[in-house]
Order: structure tokens, then sequence, then C-alpha cells
């Protein structure tokens, strides 16, 4: 369709600069001028920026090819469309987790089943595979699950009621070729959660204390066929051994194989980030896109360790959610500090230090800076929270693991070690002032994020038992594992209530583009990790606890709630291929080519004939 006397471009596109984003595309379907000028570049930088309230000294993502197809990403691609809810479940569901294909996922819940589900039935939907229920194990509940490296076996984490009523955490291994349990580990205390080091090989905890509010911690690294080894082969391992004060605990431990990251994923520019939180002021308001979303909203010690070690880790879930193993223990430690005197306590705290720093192995080298050309390749990182202050989660310890680490060979009780020397020294520790609720890796494993709540600015704790309050905002720290240090500000959207002694953790979930977390305020919410904007709020009924992209498809993301179902959430671009008709095929005729071939053929004879 031609319009009638055309207006200058220059016109038009002042016209364009006014109009919303999906006026200017109604309007390029006018004529061949409008919709040359409504893909102009210029017209859609100004609309991205001023759209998303983006400050303009933010470069557009490294990756982009053109403002108006960077505009239609983060408008048409984020998982935001909720296309199936599974109800499968009949308890909260706590934790999801994708393979590494993308072809399965699983669920843990406080049904205490952990469930798989495949992603690849021709009809786009997800179907139930697989549950197995760990009642017959005396378990109390699943919480975490992970595929190892191949996608051959799952490990499974969650509490076990032991006896006296007190509960730690076990782990098991099942395969996943015929759904057999492999091997059970005992995990203490039970939010170390454990993880996988290898294809074969898993981590452990266990809890010993030595005092009032001084413990150690001990991570151990676990065969997964445990059942099938040779007697005369190690299938464990102690991999560190560190001490613990205040009543704090290790937990949330994960492992990130840290390349050189000659080529992350992901290209941050600080400087820019830094630039538009000077102009803007310290102050910020977190912006939401809701683009399709619903409206409505070890040793003989164990025992004597049972009741003690849930004192310092009630923090880790809700008391509500999980009485069994949270309300006596946590009374029961600070019952245990208020029958002594306080002096003392401080005492045993500063005995403790002097102790630990004249007893503990030397941290390696730095891990910023490369001590020689060796280390400047692949690394791989124990990550882990603890603290030094109280017993809520505000720091980020982290270890390096050696090659020679990464096998159950050797001493069972480690490396060597002086006689002297009895814990090993965290290598980095970076501190959130703040109680952590969550942590996820980028896919690269180069960044680190990390769901907390803050201190309140400039608070002095003087009772490790008596922690400050918490914010209701969530902040999400990205933490570059390249150089060990907090990058950008935080994002923020999420929220929760809880307070210090309830708060539970909250899985979140990081893809190429994209990071996602729950929150205690019934929605899950997606970011953009390069331009910091929160662009998709997801609703449940209840707590929203674990979210999880698939890795094959970061347009797919699952959010899991205590409304007991799981939903599955795709893009509007996913969306409407699927409900697109199908194009029928166009039969292929042959007797336009079967003609073709005929001619030439005649062509060719009567050349070789000499006929013209």
């Amino acid at each position: 369709m031609e319009c009638g006397p055309a207006l200058p471009d220059s016109l038009v596109l002042e016209i364009f600069l006014r109009l919303p984003h999906d006026a200017v595309l109604s309007a390029g379907l006018t004529c061949r001028q409008w919709l040359a000028v409504s893909r102009d570049e210029f017209l859609w930088r100004e609309l991205f920026y001023s759209y998303y309230r983006i400050p303009r000294s933010v470069p557009r993502h490294p990756g982009a090819v053109s403002w108006y197809r960077e505009f239609k990403r983060l408008f048409d691609c984020i998982p935001c469309v909720e296309v199936q809810t599974l109800r499968e479940h009949s308890d909260q569901v706590l934790h999801l987790a994708f393979s590494h294909r993308g072809h399965r996922f699983s669920s843990c819940s406080k049904d205490c089943t952990v469930k798989l589900w495949d992603t690849e039935r021709p009809d786009g939907n997800i179907s139930l595979v697989h549950s197995s229920s760990m009642r017959q194990f005396n378990w109390g509940y699943t919480q975490f699950s992970q595929f190892n490296a191949d996608d051959t076996l799952l490990l499974v984490s969650g509490v076990y009621l032991g006896p006296h009523h007190s509960s730690s955490g076990e782990i098991a291994v099942i395969s996943l070729d015929n759904y057999t349990l492999l091997s059970r580990v005992r995990n203490k205390p039970y939010d170390v959660f454990g993880c996988w080091l290898n294809e074969s090989h898993l981590i452990s905890g266990n809890l010993h204390w030595i005092g009032n509010m001084t413990s150690c911690s001990v991570l151990w690294l676990n065969k997964a066929f445990q059942d099938v080894e040779s007697e005369n082969v190690n299938v464990v391992k102690r991999l560190f051994k560190i001490q613990n004060i205040n009543a704090s605990t290790i937990r949330t431990v994960m492992v990130a194989h840290c390349r050189r990251h000659d080529n992350p994923d992901l290209l941050l520019d600080y400087e820019a980030q830094s630039q538009a939180r000077r102009q803007n002021g310290p102050q910020h308001q977190p912006l939401l896109f809701d683009l399709g979303a619903s409206d409505e909203e070890e040793g003989a010690d164990e025992e004597e360790d049972e009741g003690r070690q849930r004192g310092a880790k009630c923090h880790g879930h809700s008391t509500a959610r999980y009485p069994q193993p949270t309300i006596s223990g946590l009374e029961e430690v600070l019952q245990s500090c208020k029958n002594v005197d306080p002096m003392n306590l401080e005492i045993e705290t500063q005995v403790a230090q002097i102790m630990g720093r004249a007893h503990s192995k030397a941290p390696v080298s730095s891990l910023i800076e490369p001590s020689d050309p060796a280390d400047a390749e692949d690394k791989t990182y124990l990550l882990f929270t603890t603290g030094s202050l109280t017993y809520s989660p505000h720091q980020i310890g982290i270890k390096r693991i050696k090659p020679e680490q990464m096998t159950t060979s050797g001493p069972v009780l480690g490396a060597e070690r002086g006689s002297d020397e009895f814990f090993d020294s965290l290598d980095h520790v970076i501190d959130i002032h703040g109680h952590i609720i969550g942590m996820g890796l980028s896919p690269d494993h180069r960044y680190l994020y990390v769901n907390s709540r803050a201190w309140p600015a400039g608070c002095v704790i003087s009772d490790p038992m008596s922690p400050p309050p918490i914010a209701e905002e969530i902040d999400l720290h990205v933490i570059d594992l390249k150089n060990l240090r907090e990058e950008r500000r935080s994002l923020r959207a999420h929220r929760a209530f809880t307070p210090n002694d309830e708060c539970f953790f909250i899985f979140l979930d990081v893809s190429r583009d994209f990071v996602a977390s729950g929150a205690e305020d019934k929605h899950g919410y997606i970011w953009d990790r390069h331009y910091n904007i929160c662009l998709a709020r997801l609703a449940h009924d209840d707590v929203v606890n674990s979210v999880a992209f698939s890795p094959a498809d970061q347009e797919l993301l699952l959010s899991a709630s205590d409304d007991s179902t799981i939903k599955v959430w795709r893009s509007p671009r996913m969306v409407r291929l699927a409900q697109a008709p199908a194009r029928p095929m166009r039969p292929r005729s042959f007797l336009p080519s079967w003609l073709s071939r005929n001619k030439n053929s005649a062509s060719a004879a009567s050349s070789v004939n000499g006929k013209p």
C-alpha cells in the first residue's frame, strides 16, 4: 500500500519518537516509507532506553545486532507465559534441577518424594516419568537434587530423622538407567545440601561441636558407587576440616569449575554501571516489566551432636515450614548459652580464634593473582556459606580444590598436615553484610549470584546469638569469581518476610542472559543480567521456593512453590510458534523434473550424433 503525498522521513521519525513501541510497529504497516522509518536504529535506541528506563550510559549488549532486535529480545523472549501447571506433588515443592542436556528435570518436595520429568514430548507438554519416595529410609522430606555431569546419576539431599527425634541430613545417589538406589551418605547439618565434584564423586558434610558456640565442619569426598567398590579401594576421603566460631557452621556447598574466562558468557561494563549509579544517586527503585504474566498475584560423638547441631542452622529453613529439625534445636542452643556467663562465651570465642590461628594449615596462594603460569589454567573452587560474627550465614567461603584432591585415592584423612595443624584455613572470604538465603552460578561458572537480606547499615553485633534484624527486600549480589569481588549494584524487586531464626533458602538460577529467583511474596522474578532490570514477575498462590532455566533453552523456566505446584513458563515467542498452524508440506512434482531430465538427455544425444 502506498501513501499520498509523502512526509519527509525526518518528520515521520519525529512523530514515531513520540509513540509507544506497539504503535510504531502498527504504523510501520501503513506504507513502505513508514515501514523503513519504523525500523530506524536511532528510533529503536530511543524507544529502548525510554521503555526499559535504562541509563543511557549503559551500552547495548555486546552480542546484540541491532536496537530493534534487542528491544524484541527483552520483550518477546522472556519465559513469562504460564503454559502448564504440574500438580503431582502433594505438599510444598522445595527445589527444581534440570539435567545438563535439558531433557529431564527433578523436583523435591515436603511430601518426601523426588520426581523425574520429561521435557521432550512431541506435544511440548511436560510429563512425569518416575517418582521415588524416601520415607522407607526414615527421611522427613527431600530438599535438593542435582544431576551429575553426564546425566547418569542423580544426587538427592534430604532430612533424615535419626534417633531421639533429632534431625540431620542424608544424601542418596540414584541411577537414572533403572532408578535403583546406589548409595546413601550422611550429611550433617542437612543444609550443607551436598553437591557433585565430578561424574562419580560427591561432597558431603559433618559437624562436631567442641564448645558452646565453637564447632568443626568436616567436608568429605564420597564415591557414588559405594556398594560395589573393593574393600581395598577408598570410597571416602576428607577434603577439609574447618573451625567455626560464634555458633556458625558451613552450609550450602557448591563447586565452581572456573576456567580462564578468556571468553566469558556475559561481558559486564562495570565502569558504565558505576557511572550510572553515581548519576542516579544511591536510591534505586526496582523496575518491573510484566510481559504477559498473570495479573494474580562421623565418629563416636555423633549422637551427642545430634541435638546440638541444629542450633546454629535453624535459619536454613522456616520453623513454620519444617518444625521437626528447627524449633527444638534452636531453643536448646539458646538455652545452653543462657546458662553460661556471657563473659565465658566471649572468652570461648577469643580462645577459639587464637587456637584457630595457631593450629590451622596455611591457605593456598592468592586465588586472584596466579603465582606461576600453571595456576593461570582452570581452577576448581568449593563455595559455601559461613560466618564469623553470628550464627546466621553472612559470608561466602572459598577453598580451592587441587587436582590430587578430586579422587578418594590416598589417605582417608586427606593431605598430610603438621602435627599441630588441626584445621584448614579458608582461602578467601567475601562478606555480604546480611543473611544469605540463596546462591547460584552462571552457566560458565564465572559469576556467583547471591540472594541476601541486608543488615542495617553500620550495625554492630555484640551477641552472636542475637543477629541484627534483616530487611524484607532481597538483594541479589553478583560476584565475579575471576577477581573475587562484587560487581555492579544489587538486583532488587523480590521480598521476604520471615525473621532471622525462621528465614529459609530460596533457590535461584542463572541462564546465558537472565537470572531468576523465587520469593516469599508469592512470585518468581526474572532479571536481565546485562542491563540489571527486572523483566517479569511469575505468580503463584504461595511462597516460590525455587526456579530453574532449561540449559537447552533459556526461554523455558520452571517455578516451584509452597502451593504444591510446579509451573511451566515459556516466552511469548515460543507460545506463538507452538500455536501457529503447521505449514502443509507441498507435494513435490516429479513431472517437470522428469521432462527436464529427458530434454537434457535428448540434447546430449543430439550433440553426440552431430545433430543440431
